[in-house]
């Protein structure tokens, strides 16, 4: 470790609001059970269901593992912070954490423009939809959301540790973020501001135009379906997924869309807590609840579990 690089970082996270920190503590203990097992149980029944085996629930499988991995990679580090005296993160545990946290949140960025695309193929162009929508581009569909989200990761948190932090060790933050390393760097960082906002246009502000136009041309043609009965159904399919992207873009916008020195104080705690708490939870909620073939799924595979014993 040069000088610049302490050895360990010291995770404020709510040291000023002492109090908070047992509730806290208490809500993502109990949560971030619940969000591995809903997670989980969908990505279960869209193997062994046969009836399930089509791209939408392919994809909602790798959002699914996606959540799993996002909490994953900040619950238990705030559950250490909150519940101990020690609020401690190694420089290379840091630097670890930087990297899978972002690469699930830029992944699930572009997962979730490929949903909407395929919801768009599904409904605007059906009798396209089983020749494109194949597993073979399914795959590669994926697998260049995946290849994309860890190259956005490995270069913007390369970048930002690269940063000069003067001896500093002390971040005001549950866990590491790049914003909040960069609002903590000493000297020229003003490049690095400039980067991460152009990125995150890319990232964030691209996928979710296209999410937008796909549901425009969606709407357009979802009530031009004659039935009533149609018009719910396709209603259906889509609203579910809709929910889901206004719950992630909607706080990573107001996030990563502002340039790091402005932001306050408490806003990074706050959405982190908010995807490794709310958006894990409720996404299984959201897919089961409205979607009557998730529904029956895991009727059906809480059914043969019991019937087994």
């Amino acid at each position: 470790m040069n000088n610049s690089h302490p050895e360990e970082f010291v995770l404020l996270g709510f040291a000023d609001r002492p109090w908070l920190e047992l509730p806290l503590f208490a809500i993502l203990l109990i949560t971030y059970p619940m969000a591995m097992v809903g997670n989980m149980a969908i990505i279960l029944v869209s193997k062994l269901d046969a009836r399930l085996h089509s791209p939408m629930y392919f994809f909602l499988a790798h959002l699914s593992f996606l959540d799993m991995c996002y909490t994953t990679s900040i619950v238990p580090q705030m559950l250490l912070n909150l519940g101990s005296a020690k609020k401690t993160i190694s420089y290379v545990g840091c630097a670890a954490q930087l990297y899978f946290f972002h690469t699930m949140g830029g992944t699930e960025c572009l997962l979730l423009a490929v949903m909407s695309f395929d919801r768009y193929m599904a409904i605007c162009k059906p009798l396209l939809y089983i020749l494109i929508m194949n597993p073979r581009i399914c795959i590669l569909m994926v697998s260049t959301v995946w290849l994309t989200g860890i190259t956005y990761a490995a270069s913007e948190a390369t970048a930002t540790l690269q940063l000069p932090l003067c001896g500093l060790n002390k971040l005001d933050h549950l866990l590491c973020e790049i914003p909040v390393l960069i609002k903590a760097a000493c000297g020229e960082k003003a490049a690095n501001e400039l980067t991460l906002s152009v990125v995150c246009i890319f990232m964030l502000a691209v996928p979710l135009c296209l999410i937008l136009a796909s549901y425009a041309c969606i709407g357009h043609a979802v009530f031009k379906i004659k039935s009533s009965e149609g018009r719910k159904k396709a209603f259906g399919t889509c609203s579910s997924h809709l929910i889901v992207v206004f719950l992630f873009y909607g706080p990573g916008i107001s996030m990563y869309l502002q340039p790091p020195s402005s932001i306050s104080r408490d806003q990074p705690k706050f959405m982190a807590l908010f995807y490794g708490v709310v958006t894990p939870v409720l996404n299984p909620f959201i897919y089961t609840l409205r979607n009557k073939e998730v529904k029956g799924a895991l009727g059906n595979l809480v059914r043969a579990i019991f019937a087994s014993k």
